[in-house]
């Protein structure tokens, strides 16, 4: 998504490292989900804490409230059916291919940010 609104940074990667398996395999809020919020706050967030943030809110609230509608949620345990804190999820995650459930997940996740930024810049 970066490289479509012209945004290159080494660290946007780095960054986000740690999202993956509902953040550090904690099975809590999806990565793709956390990385969207992540692409909506460089666009709608605020540098200082004496700028507004409410539309930075409302982009995020919405991004959560179609994906959660789409997947009937927003949480990693949930959407894919797995504790990948666990060996057995872990192993699990793999021999079901669980990966290419997460990429569709991680393209929606996408899509629905693009939306927002189109639609609210």
């Amino acid at each position: 998504m970066t490289e479509s609104k012209n945004i290159r940074s080494d660290i946007i990667p780095k960054i986000s490292s740690g999202f993956c398996g509902g953040i550090a395999r904690t099975s809590g809020i999806c990565g793709a989900v956390s990385g969207a919020i992540m692409a909506l706050s460089l666009f709608f967030g605020r540098s200082s804490p004496k700028e507004q943030i409410d539309q930075c809110y409302a982009a995020v609230q919405k991004l959560i409230g179609m994906f959660g509608s789409k997947f009937g949620s927003t949480n990693c345990k949930q959407l894919t059916g797995i504790d990948l804190g666990t060996e057995e999820g872990l192993l699990r995650f793999l021999s079901e291919n669980k990966r290419e459930q997460c990429r569709g997940f991680v393209e929606e996740a996408t899509r629905l940010a693009i939306l927002l930024i189109d639609g609210l810049s």
